[in-house]
């Protein structure tokens, strides 16, 4: 069994910054890609960052300069830096990760259960 858990998130004031967390435990052989995405309420899940394990990165336009994502692989966590934060980055954010099992189970995407960032003065 595998399991994703976020932590980090909360209400902070725009232009502050705040720092997600999302550890995977479990039966883990290997961990591939991992990232985050962000769901705001009456929109659909959008990527915000990716990251390969060999530390490859993505993002989207929308965070680009103000967000960095970085992971720990002896930790199974990756992280997500968030800076210069916007009332249009408050959303649920999901972190997901590719994970294989063991040498004969096939990669497999697995998501956590979200943790609420909520931008206000």
């Amino acid at each position: 069994q595998v399991q994703l858990v976020e932590s980090g998130g909360g209400l902070v004031q725009p232009g502050g910054s705040l720092r997600l967390s999302c550890t995977a435990s479990g039966s883990i052989m290997r961990i591939n890609g991992m990232g985050w995405y962000r769901q705001a309420p009456g929109k659909q899940r959008e990527l915000v960052a990716t990251i390969t394990s060999g530390g490859s990165t993505n993002y989207a336009d929308s965070v680009k300069g103000r967000f960095t994502i970085s992971r720990d692989n002896a930790k199974n966590t990756v992280y997500l830096q968030m800076n210069s934060v916007k009332p249009e980055d408050a959303a649920v954010y999901y972190c997901n990760a590719d994970i294989r099992r063991s040498p004969s189970s096939p990669l497999r995407t697995y998501w956590g259960q979200g943790t609420q960032v909520t931008v206000s003065s």
